[in-house]
């Protein structure tokens, strides 16, 4: 069983940057693919970005292309997902998510057994 905690979401500015972070705890908490995805208010949850086991293998749904990186530190047990360029339309509550796939990385959220309790994102116009 993995346990997933976000923090970093905040209140900002259109244009701003903000990061994101996961960290992760329990039992098989190594060997797993991590991802991202954000629901707004009114929409369902929707993928942003998923990474690889070793980190070498990214994903990224088209939107945040460019603008978001997700990046993980094994030794921590840690994901983050660094957004720049933020936009009005990025506002949601931001969700870690979790699955023991070492490099299958996927984008439904049926994926992914293993979630947070996820971090709101607001971008000010």
């Amino acid at each position: 069983q993995v346990q997933l905690l976000e923090s970093g979401g905040k209140l900002v500015q259109d244009g701003g940057s903000l990061r994101l972070s996961c960290a992760a705890s329990g039992r098989g908490v190594t060997g797993y693919v991590g991802a991202w995805f954000r629901q707004a208010p009114g929409k369902e949850r929707e993928f942003v970005a998923a990474i690889s086991w070793g980190g070498s293998i990214t994903d990224y749904a088209e939107p945040v292309r460019g603008r978001f990186t997700i990046s993980r530190d094994n030794a921590q047990n840690a994901m983050y997902l660094q957004m720049n360029r933020l936009k009005p339309e990025d506002t949601a509550v931001y969700y870690c998510a979790a699955h023991n796939g070492l490099t299958s990385l996927q984008r439904p959220v049926t994926a992914y057994p293993y979630w947070g309790r996820g971090t709101q994102v607001t971008v000010s116009s």
